[in-house]
């Protein structure tokens, strides 16, 4: 479940970018922040100010999400960075945090900084939360910050 979230969040914003860009049978993106830069000598394309993210049945809130992009434009993605109580709404759960990073070579996703995640049936926290597409493994872990929480109720 966890690994479909987070290609899902990936999905969500490897598309949110170059959404004008859209071919027959995707789902639109609606993206909505106070500001939108992109800035090509950098290649950062950046939204700032309740950023919102909306495809389909997944929501991301944010303060801010920079997008990492190379030559290809702001399409090739290198990396995305969102943060400022970072919240990832899908149908089933709900993650929230104060970073999020997404990585598409190492195919991997890290939420940091006060890390909760809720489905129907747990609640689990902790101050850092890794998914590794490529290994199919998600990692919660305490360090100094703090132990990792998790709450399980049977069905």
């Amino acid at each position: 479940m966890m690994r479909r979230f987070a290609f899902a969040l990936f999905a969500l914003l490897a598309l949110a970018v170059p959404a004008a860009a859209q071919t027959q049978g995707e789902s639109p993106i609606k993206i909505t922040a106070d500001v939108f830069v992109v800035d090509d000598e950098t290649k950062l394309a950046t939204f700032t100010g309740s950023v919102v993210v909306v495809r389909k049945d997944m929501t991301v809130w944010a303060a801010k999400v920079v997008v990492d992009y190379g030559e290809g434009g702001p399409s090739n993605i290198k990396s995305f960075v969102a943060t400022g109580n970072v919240r990832i709404k899908t149908n089933d759960q709900d993650a929230t945090g104060d970073r999020a990073v997404y990585d598409p070579k190492a195919e991997t996703l890290k939420l940091t900084g006060n890390v909760m995640v809720v489905n129907a049936s747990s609640t689990v926290g902790g101050p850092d939360l890794l998914i590794d597409l490529n290994a199919n493994t998600t990692t919660f872990t305490g360090g100094r910050d703090g132990r990792v929480t998790g709450v399980f109720t049977p069905q």
